[in-house]
């Protein structure tokens, strides 16, 4: 990294450029420095036109505790970096998006700000070009910093009037409201002749395959070496499946409302219009692809009108799932086969670690009661798969342990009164579990106040039993109350990131099948098979994707390819691949559409999408997509061998 000359569009800036992944500068200073600060601060502006990510490590001595702070920015558009030091303590995953300070997430250890003697800023993740961006020095602040009030604009609105980017080009950039009309219209009216292949069931099972006798649900079953989905009327099914299938391409814009050349007006465009919602007060979004829609399809009935088209190009594709945070309802009505997602609250029993709720309160089963009927809306309809019980937990990103970090953040809690109940069976007193931790320990220091100084290694295999505990009591009693809701369809899991460590795993068998999100260049075959070996049951993979920076957008997505062309030859190996392992029941592609250019809630703006804003298909991807899908029971009953002409992968891009 150094630092060049210039006239940065921030004052009192200084312009800096990076070459590769982890240039920086380093700092270190006396401990206890930001013992009394809450904030550490800059303001900045990215230069260029791809995403770049940076990374702020504090440190307690050269050997000691890590904490990672990582966030990204929208290019040309200035924003306060804000790293609220009251964090630290690995209490939340993410804070809120500010403008163009984009995900702002914590990682790595929690510290302790007395030890904390050293700084880092880096470069984590950018395009292949070097990266130039303009910021004031770093400072700490006693007080949490104010957001920006006047981000600075240098190239203007970033976003133009139908939520494309303004800072790039490339040939099919919707240039016109009348092509935009034209080739919505034309898609509405070629909808009722697209249909799936005359080997697919009705419900996108395989012909050539029966299972079962007719259910009337979806279901399992292991048949010649291999598992399978089940489709209601018995025929083998393997899940080809998009998420987000839903009218979903919100820009947020709040606090920078500058960067959009056009903001629908009320009240023609009321339905592209977002305000804040429970857990981001203050947020406005608008979504282009609605405002699109609208323009070429009318204000009433717009909804409907999208609905008929989309599923009509996902039979087009021959996709036969809508994956998760769909709007599910349209796929419902249509019989075409979908999942649907949920999300565990726990209103009266609260959460004792990030989102891990205190699974020992007396109301946590109550929450179970309430967060399971939300399911009796769809526990008759046969085109219903099965249902997600939750997507990504922020306790599992962690790096503590559940019980851990119920210690360190809460002081008292119903699950804290168990482990001391858990801790007074194993040890004969005071004096002996003190032994075993090598260190003090009595039991109301176990049961109430917020753990102090660092947990003793040897602490960690009681902590990890009692976690074990946790979360097999966490999700056989909301598995089993959603069973006595729906007991037809399909407990699809959590949507776990990676192989569960093993203490987790007993929980995790009350599930009918393992999810799993998996943004790999494939799907590893030793992943699913040990998975399958710890919870004896299929695998689906509930989110992958891959992305270029050849189409507007400043950011690939977690998988990065040079182009359109390789997106496909990357999504037939992935899916494949996938087909063709006997564990592997179905791989549900993320997302529908690209995220808009000026970034979602959170700030990710990804091309990870089949159409872009404007609904335009991505032809590349569509037609390995096809081709894929097509061929995708053969595959998987292995008479065919899958697609192996892999492309080049390039360094990921992504939030």
């Amino acid at each position: 990294m150094s630092e060049v000359d210039g006239a940065p569009p921030i004052p009192g800036a200084k312009l800096f450029s990076a070459e590769a992944v982890g240039d920086g500068m380093a700092f270190e200073f006396r401990p206890g420095t930001l013992q009394r600060q809450r904030c550490l601060t800059s303001d900045m502006l990215l230069d260029g036109r791809e995403l770049a990510v940076f990374q702020i490590t504090l440190s307690e001595g050269e050997k000691g505790r890590r904490l990672t702070f990582r966030f990204g920015a929208l290019n040309q558009c200035s924003f306060r970096m804000r790293l609220d030091l009251a964090l630290v303590d690995q209490s939340k995953w993410m804070s809120d998006r500010d403008g163009a300070f984009l995900k702002p997430t914590f990682g790595g250890d929690r510290v302790d700000l007395a030890k904390v003697d050293r700084l880092t800023f880096t470069v984590l993740r950018k395009s292949p070009k070097p990266v130039r961006w303009c910021m004031t020095d770093l400072r700490v602040e006693p007080t949490l910093a104010s957001k920006l009030a006047e981000p600075v604009l240098p190239k203007g609105p970033l976003l133009d009037e139908f939520g494309q980017s303004t800072l790039l080009e490339w040939p099919a950039k919707t240039r016109s409201a009348e092509d935009l009309k034209a080739r919505i219209k034309g898609q509405f009216d070629a909808a009722p002749g697209q249909n799936w292949p005359e080997d697919f069931s009705r419900w996108g099972g395989w012909k050539g395959k029966v299972l079962d006798k007719a259910t009337g649900w979806f279901g399992t079953k292991q048949a010649d070496g291999r598992w399978w989905l089940v489709d209601p009327d018995g025929y083998a099914f393997w899940s080809a499946g998009v998420d987000c299938v839903r009218v979903d391409v919100d820009a947020r814009f709040d606090g920078i409302q500058g960067a959009l050349k056009w903001l629908p007006e009320l009240p023609e465009y009321a339905d592209a219009l977002r305000t804040a919602d429970r857990q981001r007060p203050g947020s406005k979004s608008v979504n282009y692809l609605a405002a699109n829609m609208i323009r070429a399809l009318g204000r009433e009935g717009w909804r409907e009108k999208w609905a008929r088209i989309t599923l009509a190009e996902l039979k087009r594709l021959r996709f036969n799932t809508v994956g998760n945070w769909s709007e599910w309802e349209f796929a419902s009505k249509a019989m075409f086969p979908y999942v649907r997602p949920m999300s565990f609250r726990g209103t009266r029993c609260g959460m004792v670690y990030r989102d891990f709720p205190d699974i020992f309160h007396s109301a946590f089963e109550q929450d179970a009661t309430e967060y399971a009927a939300d399911l009796q809306s769809t526990a008759k309809d046969p085109a219903l798969i099965g249902y997600f019980l939750m997507n990504e937990p922020t306790w599992a990103f962690s790096s503590e342990l559940p019980a851990a970090g119920m210690l360190y953040n809460t002081a008292i809690c119903a699950s804290r009164e168990e482990l001391v109940r858990f801790l007074r069976k194993k040890y004969d007193g005071e004096a002996a579990i003190s032994k075993a931790w090598n260190t003090p320990v009595t039991f109301e220091k176990v049961a109430q106040g917020k753990w102090q100084g660092v947990l003793p290694p040897e602490s960690m295999p009681d902590l990890r039993d009692f976690s074990a505990r946790m979360v097999e009591h966490y999700f056989q009693t909301i598995s089993k109350a959603c069973k006595q809701v729906d007991p037809n369809h399909l407990n699809l899991g959590m949507r776990w990131q990676g192989v569960p460590e093993d203490w987790a795993v007993p929980g995790m068998k009350s599930f009918d099948v393992f999810s799993m999100n998996c943004y790999q260049e494939r799907v590893p075959a030793d992943t699913v098979d040990k998975i399958h070996s710890l919870v004896k049951m299929p695998v689906m993979v509930g989110e992958w994707h891959f992305g270029a920076l050849d189409v507007g957008l400043p950011a690939s997505g977690i998988g990065h390819l040079k182009n359109q062309e390789d997106r496909g030859k990357a999504y037939r190996v992935y899916f494949e691949n996938a087909a063709a392992q006997p564990n592997c029941v179905g791989v549900h592609w993320f997302t529908l559409y690209d995220q808009s250019a000026l970034g979602r809630f959170d700030g990710e703006n990804y091309n990870i999408g089949f159409l872009d804003v404007c609904n335009r298909v991505y032809e590349e991807l569509g037609r390995a997509a096809t081709a894929s899908h097509e061929h995708m029971y053969a595959v998987a009953s292995g008479q065919e061998k899958p697609f192996a002409d892999a492309p080049h992968h390039l360094p990921k891009l992504f939030l």
